[in-house]
C-alpha cells in the first residue's frame, strides 16, 4: 500500500467513524491524514505480528481527538480487523473517541493536550540508556504547541541529544474557536524550535513527496554529530480533503450528518480516490447524493473573531430581567 492510499483510506474511514459515531474532530483527521499514510506506509518501523516487539519505533498522537486517524492506519496494517473501525465511540468499544493503549499498536494513551511530547522524550531518553537503536516519533498539534510542558519536554530533548527524537507539528493553523493567529500568535514558529536547540524542517504536510523527503532528512540528521532532536513543521490544512470542511472551524466539532453533509463528503473523496483502493463502505460512493440549499450552512465564517457578538451580556442582562429568574435562556 502506497502513502496516498493509506492517507485515502484514513479519510474516508474517519469519514465513516465519525458519522456513524456523532464524534468529533474530523477536520484534525482530515488535516493530519497525510503525515500518518506516511509513517505507517514509509517510516515507522512496527509490526503487526508482534505489536510489543521490543525493536519496534514508538509512535504518540499527543493530539489525541485526532485518534481515528490512528485506528484507521492500525486496522489497514492488521493490529486489528477494520470491521472494528464501525465501532468507533461507542459504548464499550476500544476505540474511544481519544487515543486508547488498549489497542495492539498504541504505546500511549491521549487526548490531555501537552503531555505527548514529554512522553516521548522519556521514551526516547531511556531508549538511549539501554542502548536500543529504535525511534520515538510524535505527532503534535499547533495549538497544543502553546502548553508550556511542550517546551520544557523541548529543552529537555536537547539537553540530553536526544536525535532519537522526531516531532511532526500538524500546523494546520486552527485551534479551539478560530485560527491560530487569532487565538494566541505562535510565530515565528520555526525560529522557536531552533532556539531550543532542534533541526527544523519546515514542509506541505499535505504533501507526500515533501513528507517523504523530510524523513529522509531526519535519517541524514541521525548521523550528525550534534545529536540534536528533529521537528518537522507540517503546514496542513484543517479538513484537506472535503472542500466544504477545509479551514472551517466548524468542523473541529461537527460531525458529517446524514444528508448533504455525508454525502458530499463521501463523493467527493471519491473524486480524489487512488487506483487500487476499494472504498468497504460506498463501493462507488453515493448515487442521487443530498444537495445543500440555501438554508443551510455550508461555506459560512464559524470563528470565534467572526461570530462574537460583544453585546451578548447585555442581551443576556435583558432576558434574565425579563424573565425575573436570573437564568439563562436556553434558545439564545
Amino acid at each position: 500500500m502506497t502513502s496516498e492510499q493509506l492517507a485515502w483510506k484514513i479519510r474516508r474511514h474517519g469519514i465513516e467513524m465519525t458519522h456513524l459515531s456523532g464524534g468529533s474532530h474530523i477536520g484534525a483527521i482530515l488535516s493530519v491524514a497525510d503525515i500518518m499514510g506516511m509513517l505507517y506506509t514509509e517510516v515507522l518501523k512496527v509490526d503487526s505480528n508482534n505489536p510489543e516487539w521490543d525493536d519496534r519505533d514508538r509512535f504518540i498522537l499527543s493530539k489525541g481527538h485526532a485518534g481515528a486517524s490512528v485506528y484507521a492506519a492500525l486496522a489497514e496494517n492488521r493490529f486489528f480487523e477494520v470491521e472494528e473501525l464501525k465501532t468507533h465511540y461507542q459504548n464499550g468499544s476500544r476505540l474511544s473517541g481519544h487515543v486508547s493503549h488498549h489497542l495492539p499498536g498504541v504505546d500511549f494513551s491521549t487526548g490531555s493536550l501537552g503531555h505527548g511530547l514529554s512522553a516521548a522524550a522519556g521514551m526516547a531518553y531511556a531508549a538511549k540508556k539501554d542502548g536500543k537503536n529504535h525511534k520515538v516519533y510524535v505527532v503534535l498539534g499547533d495549538g497544543e504547541c502553546d502548553e508550556g510542558s511542550v517546551w520544557e519536554a523541548a529543552l529537555f530533548a536537547n539537553h540530553f541529544r536526544l536525535n532519537n527524537l522526531v516531532v511532526i507539528v500538524d500546523h494546520n493553523h486552527m485551534q479551539s474557536m478560530d485560527f491560530q493567529e487569532n487565538t494566541l500568535e505562535i510565530e515565528d514558529f520555526g525560529s522557536k524550535w531552533k532556539a531550543f536547540g532542534w533541526n527544523v524542517i519546515e514542509i506541505n504536510g499535505n504533501n507526500h513527496q515533501e513528507l517523504r523527503e523530510a524523513f529522509q532528512k531526519v535519517e541524514e540528521y541521525a548521523k550528525d554529530d550534534s545529536h540534536k532532536p528533529t521537528v518537522i513543521i507540517a503546514n496542513t490544512i484543517k479538513g484537506c480533503g472535503v472542500s466544504f470542511m477545509q479551514n472551517d472551524i466548524l468542523w473541529h466539532y461537527r460531525f458529517p450528518h446524514e444528508g448533504w453533509e455525508y454525502d458530499m463528503s463521501v463523493n467527493e473523496l471519491h473524486q480524489s480516490k487512488p487506483e487500487g483502493v476499494e472504498d468497504v463502505y460506498t463501493p462507488n460512493g453515493i448515487e442521487n447524493p443530498v444537495l445543500p440549499t440555501e438554508q443551510d450552512d455550508i461555506g459560512n465564517d464559524h470563528t470565534f473573531s467572526y461570530t462574537w457578538e460583544t453585546d451578548y451580556p447585555e442581551k443576556m442582562r435583558r432576558v434574565e430581567a425579563k424573565s425575573g429568574t436570573g437564568e439563562r435562556e436556553h434558545q439564545l
